[in-house]
């Protein structure tokens, strides 16, 4: 069962957020002046430098999308929404860790698409900020501030948790530093 979608991050629900993901195939809709868009990524590329403006445009990155096309454009960029097709499709994490820890993007990621509960802890730790939800069960559990929690972790992440032990790599949630 889909809902409305409702971006949320830590902390709660977002009230009026005013970024809006463009459809290439509609028809441009210019009757919302303070409206920012998300253009998928080779619209953007294609816009001219002086119509890629931080306060109102944005990208939308498919999951074969190649994050490092991104690289020249970053600091006009106030946020990147990398998107998920299906759960089992996880190129987004993958393109949000790169965002993070290669490219050094530091304003926000947003994730889009089929955003499950179960799914937003590991999207916290590939550094993504936001997260446009449409999944009612996801949406009732976050409105009720039950978000799934991970004991321990293997891999380093983009948004380091704390260490466990002598081993760089491992980390527990909640150990002793």
């Amino acid at each position: 069962m889909m809902s409305e979608t409702q971006i949320w991050k830590t902390g709660g629900f977002i009230a009026d957020d005013p970024w809006t993901i463009v459809d290439p195939q509609a028809s441009p809709d210019n009757s919302e002046p303070n409206a920012k868009q998300l253009l998928p990524l080779a619209d953007y590329l294609a816009l001219p430098d002086s119509e890629r403006n931080i306060d109102s445009v944005g990208v939308v990155l498919a999951p074969a999308d190649d994050v490092s096309a991104l690289e020249p454009h970053l600091e006009k960029l106030a946020l990147i929404a990398v998107t998920f097709p299906a759960y089992s499709d996880g190129r987004g994490y993958s393109q949000a860790s790169l965002l993070r820890s290669r490219l050094g993007y530091s304003n926000e990621i947003r994730a889009a698409g089929d955003v499950l509960i179960d799914q937003i802890p590991l999207m916290l730790r590939c550094g993504i900020d936001t997260f446009a939800v449409t999944n009612a069960t996801a949406l009732k559990r976050l409105a009720e501030n039950r978000l799934p929690g991970i004991d321990s972790y293997y891999q380093p992440a983009a948004k380091p948790s704390a260490s466990a032990g002598s081993y760089r790599w491992r980390h527990v949630v909640g150990s002793p530093a």
